[in-house]
């Protein structure tokens, strides 16, 4: 399907943190460049609002990245990690970003999707035939569902060119 960008489009750009982070650490050795994936999603059009859902863990030492997002012009909104009995750890934004995608979304032309997570599918369904919305994801194409790429209006891989999209754990 042929996606069209113009600078009048209202964009929303919803960013799935954690998997974003596996996914550059998995893949590539390295960390995600927020700023870059927040350029490329906008793509020249009109900034609404761009929200990381991101992680709070017991020692805090995340609140450095954190400003580092909304210096760049990114919201955050922080969950705790839940420990439970026995080590297991819980850390899960997907409906709270899917709640804000579909709260959003009358105010959108475009929502953009950071992730590679296929349970959004249902969410890109709904966006588009009930909300009337385009909806782009952007992630890394190698570690994304590929159910994800086929209900998007648009995808682009961030594999396609690593170098943009993270920053080299090394120095």
């Amino acid at each position: 399907m042929a996606v069209i960008k113009h600078p009048a489009q209202r964009v929303g750009v919803f960013i799935d943190t954690q998997n974003l982070y596996h996914s550059a650490k998995n893949l590539y050795k390295a960390r995600v460049n927020f700023a870059n994936i927040l350029e490329e999603a906008v793509g020249g059009r009109t900034l609404v609002r761009a929200i990381a859902y991101v992680i709070s863990t017991e020692g805090g030492e995340e609140q450095n990245f954190f400003d580092a997002l909304t210096k760049i012009g990114i919201e955050t909104k922080v969950k705790d990690l839940q420990i439970f009995a026995g080590g297991a750890k819980k850390a899960d934004w997907d409906v709270g970003l899917a709640i804000d995608a579909v709260k959003l979304a009358p105010k959108l032309d475009t929502i953009v999707l950071a992730t590679g997570d296929g349970d959004f599918v249902p969410l890109i369904q709904y966006l588009d035939m009930h909300e009337g919305c385009q909806v782009e994801v952007i992630s890394f194409g190698k570690s994304s569902s590929g159910k994800l790429k086929e209900a998007a209006h648009a995808f682009t891989d961030m594999s396609d060119n690593p170098k943009k999209f993270t920053i080299s754990s090394r120095g």
